[in-house]
């Protein structure tokens, strides 16, 4: 009995100090959200080291006027909005993923091992960024949503997680039963593997947003036209290279706001969808993980 005491009591301490270390990341990560949110509500009377995580001389100029009434940052916005729907709307990966899956499947694809390979071979090497950039600019697609979404459309870790999903999750006697009954491959595609993968797609999705959200880099070297920009290539000329003009402020304007509060505004605002999404998501994100990995 008194061993049993111990042993809860441990347990006890030990449940206690994972709850107040998780709870100690948590505000620290949410801190510097809450900063940038009480910047971007500060006037011109708040100089940077006044604001905490209370707003200064309080306005709503930089979000309305400046953020959410900026032509150019509403432009933008649309438009990363418009990768993301290309990207997450039809599973690439998964269409992929199905023929090369595991060989007791039903019916292996033959040469499915050697296109695995040859996607694992991209994955570790890459024709560069000129290579690409010259393929790009040929095909015609500079200054074109389609630069930002065909370069990257198939990513070869997702591809390789989803494979090993389908190996280890969906029972090879459902598509016997499904090919007895019937059913093509492409129904057994859309009613069997895509409805068991969720976790997966689910996981693989996250990571497109996230990766697409973030990525500036190809709006830069690709986009000629600042309204062709997606947001974080916008927010990069902004705050990066300091290049206020695409702001489109003016100088009464400018009177009552600093140019720290608006790009504070436009940081949260575009931070805001994936905070949005992620707890949505974020069940099925280990479970999608853990389960591709796993051994029959």
């Amino acid at each position: 009995m008194h061993h049993h005491y111990q042993k809860s009591l441990s347990y006890k301490l030990f449940t206690v100090f994972n709850y107040t270390l998780l709870t100690i990341i948590a505000v620290l990560c949410l801190l510097p959200l809450i900063h940038i949110l009480a910047v971007s509500f500060s006037g011109s009377a708040a100089r940077p080291l006044m604001v905490g995580l209370w707003p200064v001389d309080f306005t709503l100029d930089a979000v309305m006027r400046k953020t959410i009434g900026n032509e150019n940052f509403l432009r933008s916005l649309w438009n990363s909005f418009c990768v993301l729907y290309w990207e997450q709307s039809f599973p690439w990966e998964s269409c992929y993923a199905l023929p090369i899956r595991c060989p007791k499947a039903t019916t292996p694809f033959a040469a499915g091992k050697l296109y695995m390979w040859i996607f694992v071979f991209t994955m570790l090497f890459h024709g560069g960024l000129v290579p690409t950039y010259m393929v790009v600019t040929k095909l015609g697609l500079t200054d074109t949503i389609w630069a930002l979404i065909l370069p990257p459309a198939v990513s070869a870790f997702n591809l390789i997680l989803l494979v090993n999903f389908f190996r280890t999750s969906v029972p090879k006697s459902l598509e016997e039963a499904a090919l007895m009954d019937g059913a093509n491959h492409f129904t057994i595609f859309w009613k069997i593997y895509l409805p068991i993968s969720v976790p997966a797609i689910a996981t693989i999705s996250l990571f497109t947003m996230v990766f697409h959200w973030n990525s500036w880099f190809d709006g830069l070297i690709y986009m000629s036209d600042v309204k062709h920009y997606p947001l974080s290539s916008f927010l990069q000329t902004i705050i990066v290279q300091q290049d206020f003009t695409k702001m489109s402020v003016d100088a009464e304007t400018l009177k009552n706001l600093s140019e720290r509060t608006v790009k504070a505004a436009q940081i949260f605002i575009a931070a805001l969808p994936m905070l949005i999404v992620y707890p949505f998501v974020q069940k099925f994100f280990v479970k999608g993980i853990v389960l591709g990995a796993e051994k029959e």
